[in-house]
């Protein structure tokens, strides 16, 4: 079976996804959906929350079951019509459970014409690659910290592989080995890739270069960093400045297009980033209450 082009994928993606091109990022919509309720990592910087009014990632009114999902997104076109993505970033990591390619198959039966997106840390991301694409997804975001295991164990705590768990830097060089290899799997399916890095001053401020140039061979296309949200572990480092995200991003272009209008958005976010958030008026309050999450 012929693979789509990636580099004219994202050439036509870059210009109706919000989260791939500025222009974009303005006029066109997302809707997230909130399958995904468990994680396999542990970040320094993940709290856990379940409310109705954080704007960022890893926070989600409840857990939305796959069967609601394809209703979930004609509703969601009805109070958005420019919504042109259809994606899943947790509350978990998507791949640590069967729901969220449970999910984009129906999705992608209804609305084979909306874009698929999935967000992962990508611990899983090699194993599930074919299942993905097969799911109708052709963009993804994998979240890479760190490609230095003496830096991603500052980051992460554990992750738990195949029902063990696992610390330190051998955790840190497990995880890196799989995200490197699930990028290269996917881009060769034809799936843009996006990566994602949380910039935190003293522990990977210096290493964006290396990510970015790593990321790239792998097969990433396009590169965001995002400023780290104090928090958790991680609340006694204070929040990057504009200059130094500014100084990051410029090195990272060296290798990659950067992607510079992130908004750290939530689990069960609608409409268009910027702009008004839909995800009470589209999902209310769902009952059943979170128990893990991921930064996505």
């Amino acid at each position: 079976m012929l693979k789509p082009n990636k580099d004219s994928g994202f050439a036509h993606l870059s210009k109706i996804h919000p989260c791939l091109g500025g222009e974009a990022h303005h006029n066109f919509g997302r809707i997230h959906l909130p399958v995904s309720p468990a994680c396999n990592i542990q970040c320094k910087f993940c709290k856990r929350d379940c409310n109705s009014n954080e704007e960022r990632p890893g926070v989600a009114n409840g857990i939305l079951d796959p069967k609601d999902a394809v209703d979930t997104v004609r509703r969601a076109l009805e109070l958005c019509p420019q919504i042109t993505v259809v994606g899943i970033a947790g509350p978990g990591d998507t791949l640590a459970t069967p729901q969220a390619i449970e999910t984009f198959k129906l999705v992608d039966k209804a609305y084979p014409d909306l874009v698929k997106c999935l967000s992962t840390n990508g611990l899983l991301l090699e194993r599930y690659a074919q299942d993905i694409y097969d799911a109708g997804v052709r963009t993804i975001t994998v979240t890479v910290n760190g490609v230095d295991p003496k830096i991603q164990s500052k980051i992460i705590s554990h992750i738990v592989l195949d029902g063990k768990i696992y610390h330190g830097e051998e955790a840190a060089d497990i995880l890196i080995k799989a995200q490197l290899r699930g990028i290269a799997k996917i881009s060769s399916l034809g799936v843009v890739v996006k990566v994602n890095s949380v910039l935190i001053p003293t522990v990977n401020d210096e290493h964006i270069e290396e990510i970015a140039k790593t990321v790239k061979e792998a097969g990433a296309t396009l590169y965001n960093i995002i400023p780290l949200i104090p928090q958790h572990d991680l609340s006694h480092i204070p929040a990057p400045t504009c200059e130094q995200l500014d100084k990051a991003r410029v090195i990272a272009e060296k290798y990659l297009g950067v992607f510079r209008h992130c908004k750290h958005c939530r689990a069960d976010a609608c409409g268009i980033p910027g702009k008004e958030d839909l995800s009470l008026k589209l999902y209310g309050v769902i009952n059943e209450r979170l128990e893990t999450f991921s930064h996505g």
